[in-house]
């Protein structure tokens, strides 16, 4: 499934011109790269990403990432590492043991250089990744809705959003809900 600038704009309410033409390569490379290739498993993906980055604003968290600081289930271990680890690309990517198991998935060294991930290829890719790593085109496919949400999430945060989000692009991309 490859988008056009006018597809990715049409399922991602909020997005520019701008956004679109500085993010389409790398959405695009990410798609191919980790089989999000069926109108539902994009439509699914786009939602997600788009309440995410509010769509594609956004490759940093907004929050300081002072919250995360001492989450021990996040790998947050050393003093700074919830700031220093907020969430960041396109699903941000939270947390010391994310940003670890990302570099070590893709060989480069995201712990020591965490702002790598606001570069959009990386913000692409990163999230992918974490769709991948979750096992989430399998739940897509199935229309698990509720499950992609709790898996990014872990729990129903932003979910009327994500929701409005995926019946937008589920139109722009052609699915046919039941």
């Amino acid at each position: 499934m490859k988008l056009t600038k006018a597809l990715l704009m049409a399922a991602l309410v909020g997005t520019t011109a701008a956004e679109a033409d500085l993010f389409l390569g790398p959405i695009n490379t990410t798609l191919e790269k980790y089989q999000i290739n069926t109108p539902q498993r994009a439509a699914h993906f786009l939602a997600q990403i788009g309440h995410e980055s509010a769509g594609l604003d956004y490759v940093r968290e907004i929050a300081s990432g002072a919250a995360y600081e001492g989450r021990t289930d996040l790998g947050n271990t050393q003093k700074g590492d919830g700031v220093r680890f907020r969430g960041r690309g396109l699903i941000q990517i939270t947390g010391r043991a994310n940003y670890y198991a990302l570099s070590r998935a893709f060989g480069v060294d995201f712990v020591a250089n965490p702002l790598l991930l606001e570069q959009p290829l990386y913000a692409a890719l990163s999230a992918g990744w974490y769709w991948n790593s979750r096992s989430l085109n399998e739940m897509a496919d199935g229309n698990f809705f509720l499950t992609i949400t709790k898996r990014i999430n872990g729990g129903r945060n932003g979910y009327a959003d994500r929701e409005a989000r995926f019946l937008r692009a589920a139109k722009a991309l052609g699915v046919k809900l039941a």
